[in-house]
């Protein structure tokens, strides 16, 4: 993994925004960040494969991670698009799984890394910060249920609404306003995500464009309407 060390002054600043954390005083996060690994991933990196040896837990702090898999004729399956305070890795203590997935960062990353021992000794004997780690573990395994069961009952248009709402969204700001938000995918990514084929998405979401619910950018998919896709899950 090509990555280059974060400055040490920067690391208790950036422990102390991650959610798991939430509950641990100052002192408690300056303490944890001596000993916890900060590492800074240029963007395109390939910083997790299926050859990794060691177990490892990542904490996203800054930037996008694409996870993905690879076909039997090596083409590429997104599986997820993750967000900032998203923990995630191989770690068996939390039931974090990778299953053979690749983890590529879309942006510039900072991620916190953790061995087994460092969750052993830095999360899990902590009370709260097991607390919280449940919820998230929790959460996504809520998230996992519902994409199965979209991929079951819902017709594609639906399933590709559903997933963009689902997916990390972003807001700018211009000209002393705030703009409609934003999920950074390309069509190939949404397809994986939602068991389709790539053009099959390109179809549904030009249909979702002359509706008026999206506007279509270079690797970005800007939502007009999100109360309209909402609506089309209703329908189901």
């Amino acid at each position: 993994m090509s990555v280059v060390a974060d400055p040490r002054p920067e690391k208790q600043h950036y422990l102390r925004t991650i959610d798991i954390f939430r509950d641990l005083t100052h002192e408690e996060v300056d303490q944890l960040g001596e000993q916890a690994a900060m590492r800074r991933v240029p963007a395109g990196t390939v910083f997790y494969s299926p050859d990794l040896p060691t177990e490892v837990l990542f904490i996203l702090k800054e930037g996008q991670v694409r996870l993905y898999s690879l076909s039997p004729a090596g083409r590429e399956l997104t599986l997820a698009i993750l967000e900032e305070g998203t923990v995630f890795g191989e770690m068996t203590l939390l039931g974090q799984r990778l299953q053979g997935s690749f983890a590529e960062a879309m942006s510039p990353c900072l991620l916190c890394l953790m061995s087994r021992e460092d969750v052993r000794t830095l999360l899990l004997n902590d009370s709260r910060i097991a607390y919280r780690l449940l919820e998230t573990v929790s959460g996504r395994l809520l998230a996992t249920e519902n994409r199965l069961a979209d991929l079951a009952f819902r017709h594609a248009p639906e399933r590709v609404a559903a997933q963009l709402l689902a997916l990390p969204r972003r807001s700018q700001r211009r000209l002393g306003r705030k703009t409609d938000p934003e999920v950074r995918c390309t069509h190939e990514e949404l397809a994986g995500m939602v068991g389709v084929h790539r053009e099959t998405v390109t179809k549904i979401l030009n249909s979702f464009r002359q509706e008026d619910l999206i506007e279509l950018k270079r690797g970005r998919i800007v939502l007009r309407n999100i109360a309209g896709l909402s609506s089309l899950l209703d329908q189901t």
